[in-house]
């Protein structure tokens, strides 16, 4: 991607500050658009769903006036100043005495606990890891996650969802109408640059949209909005759907509109389409009907040679940069 001769930071320096962005999603794929935002010297905010209910996260939300920690505990990792820090490492660390739960976890459930305030536990645990960015969830309120697949069938709980046999069709909030984390909001409405994804469609990404408060936040910012496709076909919530199914499913969810740039996947060689990899399709025709909805289309190959269901940090870079500098250029010249 080009790239002009200032940094994106510098260059909204001369507007009277950084660059903006907020990262809309949770899960593995968020801190990766954390990575490579912080890369451009963004300034930088997560808002991560609550409705996590597997794994650590869910044991710990069977107690009393605990939300799920996970996806905090992923953001606040990526936003580290030092990510080999001897923080970092007991952050991350699990403890296979204890139900396999990160430290980080436990943590940010116990200092939840004490000051009776997650945000005040994001911040403490922020201090200790000396995080460059805010995290924010979504909403304070427990909520659960509610599906339909394709076919019918209904499911409970994001575990459950993300196991579904068949796609999903459409995801709901229970209860559906949670109050909103007004500085979630705040943030989103200052951005320069909101960026949905990557990571789960219907279990990290939409349930944020779908808090009363956020959807209105983004169609009321004047931020430059992406999303960032999934590249790979690992999960049975998507299973089987395409780059075009994927951004139909996003607008649906309320954001008809919204979108100015879809990022898709496009595989250098055919060595990306590896027997035990799936690749999320994309092809011409798709692209043309995804335009049809008013976005634009980005195609870039995007995946991480050592972890090919993940996106590579550094194209997902590049895709940012540009998307920046033509944004306050834009801005400039008006």
């Amino acid at each position: 991607m080009p790239t002009t001769g200032k940094s994106n930071s510098t260059r909204f320096r001369e507007l009277g500050h950084p660059a903006r962005a907020v990262v809309i999603g949770g899960g593995t794929g968020a801190p990766i658009s954390i990575q490579a935002l912080l890369s451009l010297d963004a300034e930088v905010a997560a808002v991560v769903t609550m409705a996590d209910d597997g794994g650590s996260s869910g044991l710990l939300r069977e107690y009393p006036g605990i939300l799920p920690p996970g996806d905090i505990r992923k953001c606040l990792v990526a936003m580290a100043t030092d990510p080999h820090s001897p923080w970092v490492e007991a952050f991350i660390r699990r403890l296979a005495y204890d139900n396999d739960h990160p430290l980080g976890n436990l943590m940010l459930a116990t200092l939840s606990s004490v000051t009776g305030s997650l945000p005040q536990a994001i911040e403490l645990c922020g201090q200790l890891l000396a995080v460059r960015g805010q995290v924010y969830p979504s909403t304070l309120e427990s909520v659960e996650l509610l599906g339909q697949t394709v076919e019918g069938s209904s499911l409970s709980g994001q575990a459950q969802l993300t196991r579904s046999e068949q796609a999903l069709a459409s995801v709901q909030l229970n209860p559906d109408q949670p109050e909103a984390y007004l500085p979630a909001l705040q943030a989103i409405r200052q951005a320069d640059l909101i960026v949905l994804g990557p990571g789960s469609l219907f279990t990290s990404i939409i349930p944020n949209i779908l808090v009363p408060g956020v959807l209105e936040a983004i169609q009321t910012s004047s931020a430059y909005k992406v999303f960032v496709c999934s590249l790979a076909d690992v999960q049975g919530e998507t299973r089987g759907m395409n780059a075009l199914q994927h951004t139909a499913a996003l607008l649906e969810s309320g954001m008809e509109g919204q979108l100015d740039l879809v990022v898709i996947n496009q595989p250098e060689t055919a060595s990306d389409n590896s027997s035990h990899i799936k690749p999320v399709l994309i092809d011409p025709i798709m692209v043309q009907q995804i335009q049809a909805f008013g976005a634009q289309v980005c195609l870039e190959p995007l995946a991480d040679q050592e972890h090919p269901t993940w996106h590579d940090v550094a194209s997902l870079a590049a895709v940012f940069q540009q998307i920046l500098d033509e944004r306050v250029t834009d801005v400039i010249h008006r």
